[in-house]
């Protein structure tokens, strides 16, 4: 299965993995084990995971290659949208060495 990755730069990797665990679950099933720092999600067509490391959060997605795209999506604009105040960057490298999308905070415009 086509797989996806993203190491997000940020100081409180724990707490956006937390809120992004608890938003999406609303949507699928999700896990976040705080001791950890680690958490998986399990969507209707795919699976992802989320890592808390020192200065970053590690996502994964997994999924049939349609679907790939709309995966990183889904997780990086929610995750974009939670770290607006950070600037959180989230660049997707895909297993097959094809670039992945990436989201990030829109361009203001005047």
């Amino acid at each position: 299965m086509p797989r996806s990755e993203a190491r997000v730069a940020t100081d409180r990797p724990h707490r956006y993995a937390k809120q992004l665990a608890s938003h999406l679950g609303r949507r699928s099933e999700t896990s976040w084990d705080e001791e950890k720092g680690e958490g998986g999600i399990v969507f209707q067509n795919g699976a992802g995971t989320l890592t808390a490391t020192e200065g970053a959060l590690l996502l994964t997605v997994e999924t049939d290659a349609d679907n790939l795209a709309l995966l990183e999506d889904v997780v990086g604009r929610h995750l974009v949208r939670f770290g607006t105040k950070d600037e959180l960057v989230v660049e997707w490298h895909r297993d097959t060495g094809e670039p992945g999308t990436t989201q990030r905070k829109p361009e203001e415009t005047d």
